[in-house]
């Protein structure tokens, strides 16, 4: 188990040179942005225009702050993604632009090696304590807003965007908010053994 601050998450530019984002946490731990098997980031986007491009990668994306974006998927497909939607997953290695809704936004992305791992994120909105279900794999507990502990292997206090991340073979991770709070759940796993 380790506990991820968000005051020690590394800031680097975009791969298309655009922006800024926020490595919360890779695989390999000393991958770079073309031979990772699974990332996970936030970046904060302050303006309309192009997605950087990943070859063999799937995306999800989910918005943090702000009023949201619409993405223009490989000008055949068109998505919406504000707050309050299901987190979104595409292909990385389509052309893909975004147009922002209403200002800038600050976003999620979780991002794994096609054919290597797979990946799902889901958004929890708790004001009671909860189980979350660890799977074969990687758990990676993002807390958004407000504070919660959290029972792993030991119990942990995550603030905003800290993260706890928990490898294979655990126990369900309890989690008990102080306050209504949002939470981000993303699963890691490998392909026919891969982990």
């Amino acid at each position: 188990m380790r506990v991820l601050r968000a005051a020690e998450y590394k800031p680097m530019p975009w791969k298309n040179g655009g922006g800024v984002t926020t490595e919360v946490a890779v695989s390999p731990a000393d991958a770079g942005l073309d031979d990772f098997d699974w990332r996970v980031s936030m970046a904060r986007v302050e303006g309309s225009g192009p997605f950087s491009q990943f070859a063999g990668i799937d995306r999800t994306l989910a918005v943090l702050e702000g009023e949201g974006v619409v993405l223009d998927i490989a000008g055949r497909r068109q998505a919406t993604i504000t707050p309050a939607t299901v987190p979104f997953s595409f292909p990385a290695d389509v052309a893909t632009a975004a147009a922002l809704i209403g200002g800038p936004i600050t976003d999620l992305n979780v991002m794994t090696r096609r054919g290597r791992m797979v990946h799902s994120v889901e958004r929890l909105v708790i004001s009671a304590p909860v189980a979350i279900r660890a799977e074969m794999g990687t758990t990676l507990v993002l807390c958004l807003s407000g504070e919660v502990l959290v029972f792993a292997a030991e119990p942990v206090r995550l603030g905003p965007l800290d993260a706890l991340l928990d490898g294979p073979n655990i126990a369900d991770i309890r989690v008990e908010p102080t306050q209504e709070t949002t939470l981000f759940v993303i699963r890691i796993g490998g392909i026919s053994g891969n982990d």
